[in-house]
């Protein structure tokens, strides 16, 4: 049933019954609201504030596991339609985009211009913008580019109460006042409904190569004394990922660690790099060398694993979870480890890969819901041992419900509480969807 106290806020046919309330994600709605616009997203959210009803936000979908103690809210406000390039400067290198617009969309568009966006989330022809953003998404590249918080400039934003205000600016030197934008960036749509990102972009390289090293078992010495003398060189990997043999087999059909070693450059200065790589292997390692087109390919592929809020099983022996581990870079290594021991005593299958460089590591499990929580718990208490820190981006709601998707209450969480009652004071957008169920 539609509710009559909103047929007058946006037409008809943006307005319908949500016949999947109980979805196996949660963060649903009684009824979907689709934006057009901002305007479309500022009267939905001033009707919202004045009449205190809960507001959920979703575009692509991808992150719809990520987060939420609340099964559904009065209002799922859609933004997947809403999308599209605003601005394209080229001789900048800035672009203006709507939130809805896929990581692919922007993709194929600034590749004709010979430009890109450095974000390399999974997904690309699912995962929207607005949802990187929100969620400060990122790849084995933020290595060299950076995260979502580096390449952001600008932003529009749809304050709880359908106020809309702008922060940062659409040009690169732009430093006048505080960072706003580093306030929504990760926010997980807590403080505002994000209507507008101006971000940085980059030249296309001219040339791409990608060194795949392969470890024998009981190579852990050497892939860390390599990485170390790597990180130490003058040498600019763009990544430098471990992959667990579970998934080096599934990508490669080797069934042993593997470093992936990504060069973007001038070609000879990536030859230059992979001939370094050649040079200073450690004994006893394979080595495979893709380029230009087989070097894409393959990240493509590597794009395409783990959950995307479409396709989870109904049949509960394959429940879906990802995790995403935060640590001393050299402790990456460690956690695949742990986790992999782990997954094999909790009966799991476990897929996973972590970045030697920055720190971050993604670990995809498949099984059962009391194995899955087990393992979460075991895992958060062995990283945390070594102050690092272990939060579920993928969970299907009832998990959610028994695992606390954010660990334990940081010691700033009062700030946190500050800001999201000074921004959403009646606590309508995206509830309990953040650290502390704010």
């Amino acid at each position: 049933m539609i509710y009559s106290d909103t047929e007058s806020i946006l037409p008809e046919e943006q307005v319908k019954v949500n016949n999947e309330r109980e979805h196996l994600l949660g963060n649903s709605g009684v009824q979907i609201m689709e934006a057009y616009s901002e305007a479309d997203i500022s009267k939905v959210l001033t009707f919202a504030y004045e009449h205190e009803k809960t507001v959920n936000v979703i575009s692509g979908g991808t992150k719809r596991g990520f987060g939420g103690e609340s099964e559904s809210a009065d209002i799922l406000l859609s933004l997947a339609n809403y999308k599209g390039i605003v601005e394209h400067s080229v001789g900048d290198l800035t672009m203006t985009v709507r939130p809805g617009t896929t990581l692919k969309e922007i993709t194929d568009e600034l590749a004709k211009k010979g430009q890109f966006v450095a974000l390399d989330t999974a997904w690309p022809e699912m995962a929207t913008i607005g949802g990187i953003i929100s969620a400060n998404d990122s790849g084995p590249k933020r290595l060299l580019y950076g995260s979502a918080r580096d390449l952001v400039i600008g932003l529009r934003v749809v304050y709880a109460d359908g106020r809309v205000i702008r922060t940062g600016g659409k040009v690169v030197k732009n430093v006048a006042g505080y960072d706003m934008n580093k306030l929504f960036i990760g926010a997980m749509g807590t403080l505002g409904v994000i209507s507008e990102i101006t971000i940085k972009l980059r030249p296309l390289p001219k040339y791409e190569g990608l060194s795949l090293i392969h470890f024998p078992k009981g190579s852990e010495k050497k892939i860390h004394d390599f990485s170390v003398s790597l990180l130490d060189s003058v040498m600019e990997p763009v990544t430098l990922e471990l992959l667990t043999p579970t998934l080096a087999e599934k990508l490669t059909g080797k069934n042993s660690y593997i470093l992936g070693i990504a060069f973007e450059d001038r070609e000879k200065a990536v030859l230059e790099q992979v001939k370094w790589i050649s040079e200073n292997l450690p004994e006893s390692v394979g080595h495979t060398v893709m380029y230009q087109e087989e070097a894409k390919k393959w990240w493509e592929d590597f794009w395409q694993i783990g959950p995307n809020g479409y396709n989870d099983e109904v049949d509960e022996d394959n429940t879906w979870a990802a995790l995403k581990i935060g640590s001393n870079n050299m402790d990456v290594l460690d956690n695949l480890e742990a986790a992999e021991k782990l997954a094999e005593t909790h009966h799991l299958t476990l897929q996973g890969h972590g970045g030697l460089g920055h720190g971050i590591s993604r670990i995809y499990i498949k099984g059962r819901p009391d194995d899955i929580v087990s393992f979460i718990k075991k895992l958060r208490a062995k990283t945390e041992e070594k102050n690092g820190f272990v939060v579920c981006t993928h969970l299907p709601f009832k998990l959610r419900e028994t695992v606390n998707v954010w660990g334990v209450k940081p010691a700033h969480f009062a700030l946190l509480e500050g800001v999201k009652l000074a921004n959403d004071s009646k606590r309508i957008l995206n509830r309990k969807r953040f650290v502390g169920g704010i």
